[in-house]
């Protein structure tokens, strides 16, 4: 893969310099939204590496190279600091002074009792936009209960929303989401400032993402006056609140997904005696037949014979796909969603950012950083000598690093 030069291009960041304290995957994949906009991110890591090069789900690691981290990290420059130690303490304060934004996801105190929360910062930075993401929040009853994604989806109810049956999301649902509400307020902290000069305390938590991903779903339970019993629905059903067909349904050789279309409109796409019997019925108040009739219709269909079908009735639908089908889907090709990351052990697929500015997906300028690649660089460019720099490392204060291969 090559690696832009981002002088070429002007992106809506560039200018911003974010100092991210974050481990797991929140706060590194909000800071990796960031730098993908042109954002000047400096990882702040421990001496020995952020959690996430450590660990990775299904093992898996190309050589000693952590697809996790790969999964979040590009874009960023990276810093090996012992926070702990005393000689940190020059370093940071003037890094501290070249910053916008300080974004942090350790416990509720961390910061604090590293001479780093929000007062101590403003000090040095008054106008700073100082951010911290939680599990729950700053404070609160459940302030040190741990924010781990499946506890979130958990209490938040998502889980039990979910499938006819209380069912977990297939991945980090509410990690990935609140990174994305933290890169926005950002953004929209950062503009403020450009106008006015000030800055901004921001604090987010994981169960308020978790919650904010089910607006819709919430509103319409709490507004409606519902119970409990609304969950109770045939195992096709893919929500609680949307009429049936609206779910997922087994064909003779694949499963489809079926969105929302009048029940008469599949009977005749369909030409199903069965399903015209149940057209009449209310969609929703008798979602569990309705969905019953569609299923045992559908299993001995094909896909290709149902898609001729549906498509000739205007039905919405989708076959469901898999992540194998995914990777050589022609319309995620062509919106340039996956990159392929070249490392001495074998090749790594990522993710691209998400969006388009003026028709280009952003580009990886940089790939993820090996430890404390770049400790060196950014330290001279804060006017340290080389022999300070060098006293730094001795005392162990900083670890200087090399690219990943």
């Amino acid at each position: 893969m090559t690696y832009s030069d981002s002088s070429n291009s002007a992106l809506p960041l560039e200018g911003m310099r974010v100092l991210s304290f974050c481990h797991y995957l929140q706060g590194p994949a909000a800071a990796q939204y960031l730098a993908d906009m042109g954002a000047d991110v400096i990882k702040v890591e421990p001496t020995k590496g952020a959690f996430e090069r450590h660990w990775a789900g299904a093992e898996a690691f190309i050589d000693d190279v952590s697809a996790f981290f790969l999964s979040a990290n590009r874009n960023k420059r990276s810093l090996a600091l012992d926070l702990k130690n005393p000689d940190s303490a020059e370093i940071l304060e003037k890094l501290i002074a070249t910053a916008d934004v300080i974004l942090e996801n350790y416990r509720p105190g961390v910061m604090d009792r590293l001479k780093l929360g929000y007062e101590a910062v403003a000090k040095i930075k008054p106008d700073i936009i100082y951010v911290s993401a939680t599990g729950f929040g700053a404070d609160g009853p459940l302030r040190d209960r741990p924010g781990q994604d499946l506890l979130i989806q958990a209490r938040a109810g998502l889980i039990s929303a979910s499938g006819s049956e209380p069912t977990a999301t297939g991945f980090a649902v509410v990690d990935q989401h609140g990174a994305a509400l933290l890169a926005m307020g950002i953004a929209a902290a950062y503009a403020g400032k450009l106008k006015t000069g000030k800055g901004t305390r921001i604090e987010s938590s994981l169960f308020n993402a978790g919650i904010d991903l089910q607006t819709e779903s919430l509103t319409l339970y709490y507004s409606s006056g519902q119970s409990a019993k609304a969950f109770e629905r045939h195992p096709n059903v893919g929500t609680w609140f949307h009429e049936a067909p609206y779910g997922v349904y087994a064909l003779n050789d694949a499963y489809v997904a079926i969105s929302l279309n009048p029940v008469a409109r599949i009977a005749e796409a369909l030409s199903s005696a069965s399903i015209s019997e149940v057209a009449s019925k209310n969609a929703y108040k008798d979602r569990d037949l309705v969905a019953a009739t569609v299923a045992k219709e559908l299993q001995s269909w094909r896909f290709e014979d149902l898609a001729k079908a549906f498509d000739a009735a205007g039905v919405w639908y989708e076959r469901v796909s898999n992540y194998d089908d995914l990777r050589f889907d022609p319309q995620a090709l062509h919106n340039g969603v996956f990159s392929t990351l070249a490392l001495k052990g074998g090749d790594a697929t990522l993710v691209n950012h998400p969006l388009k500015y003026d028709g280009r997906v952003p580009e990886m300028r940089m790939p993820p950083p090996g430890l404390g690649e770049h400790s060196q660089s950014i330290l001279s460019d804060l006017g340290f000598s080389a022999d300070q720099i060098g006293q730094f490392t001795t005392s162990g204060a900083v670890v200087t690093g090399q690219p990943l291969e």
